[in-house]
């Protein structure tokens, strides 16, 4: 078996827990790659292999950051294998694992005895001059929005080509039920259980308060045309990439044909989560 494990950008402390992967893996037949090669000596256990590679070789991958990270590792990982993730960041929506449960979480996975969700991806094309310009795979959300100073910007909105609505706003966000407790709840957009085959349209402060989120069907095409003159207009990925807009450029969004496999706490479900997390009635 191959173990991946992919680490938040600059977390030092991470390291240890990599050595205490490499322990546990030495009897037992287990291969452990891993991404940064800034430390020094590692176990002789641990080999080194991009995030792509790991992608491709490993049949579990170790989150070891935030959430920031674990999108960053959903929009490299194409393949259905199971993802765990480990908390090192703050709020830790996807990676609910404490360090403490890793090692006996492992050894349950090894017996088949885990829980895993099979998480929704969004695939988002970018269409320019009638043509495709480019393909992106989110977890969480596509937004197209403003810059900070920049004038209300105008969508026309499509479902399955039927119109929906002209939308003045800062923006727009279309989201997943992962990305339902993300952007979208900020912008006042409602929480949707994982397992619920939905995308959620959410504009960011529209001129029009009528203009409320809507929940549509994920077998649906969702196309966003941009209005405005493409003044600093920026297409959003899980927040964490950004594309430049020209005015008439079509965003179409449909749902992914690949899952990400998020592996749970078999002690906490989805509401444990929330109520944790949001602290709901506290």
């Amino acid at each position: 078996m191959n173990i991946g494990v992919a680490l938040k950008p600059g977390i030092t402390e991470a390291w240890s827990t990599v050595e205490l992967l490499a322990r546990w893996a030495a009897n037992k037949n287990i291969k452990i790659w891993t991404e940064v090669r800034s430390k020094p000596y590692l176990h002789e256990q641990v080999s080194f292999a991009s995030r792509a590679e790991m992608a491709l070789k490993c049949d579990l991958i170790i989150v070891l950051g935030g959430d920031g990270t674990m999108l960053s590792v959903a929009r490299e990982i194409e393949r259905n294998i199971p993802v765990l993730g480990v908390n090192f960041g703050r709020l830790g929506y996807l990676t609910e694992f404490p360090v403490e449960e890793l090692l006996p979480t492992l050894e349950r996975f090894l017996i088949g005895d885990y829980c895993l969700d099979r998480r929704m991806r969004l695939q988002a094309e970018l269409v320019r001059h009638n043509s495709t310009a480019a393909t992106y795979c989110v977890l969480n959300d596509v937004v197209v929005n403003k810059a900070a100073l920049a004038r209300m910007i105008e969508l026309e909105c499509r479902i399955d080509d039927k119109l929906v609505n002209h939308f003045r706003a800062d923006g727009l966000i279309v989201s997943t039920p992962t990305g339902s407790t993300a952007y979208s709840l900020s912008a006042g957009g409602p929480i949707i259980h994982p397992a619920i085959n939905a995308v959620v349209i959410t504009p960011i402060c529209p001129h029009t308060l009528t203009n409320r989120p809507i929940v549509a069907d994920s077998n649906l095409t969702i196309e966003l045309l941009l209005l405005s003159p493409s003044d600093e207009v920026t297409l959003t990925l899980d927040g964490q990439m950004g594309i430049p807009l020209q005015a008439g450029d079509r965003i179409r969004v449909t749902k992914s044909k690949n899952y990400f496999n998020l592996l749970r706490p078999a002690n906490k479900n989805f509401f444990d989560i929330l109520r944790e997390k949001l602290n709901w009635g506290r």
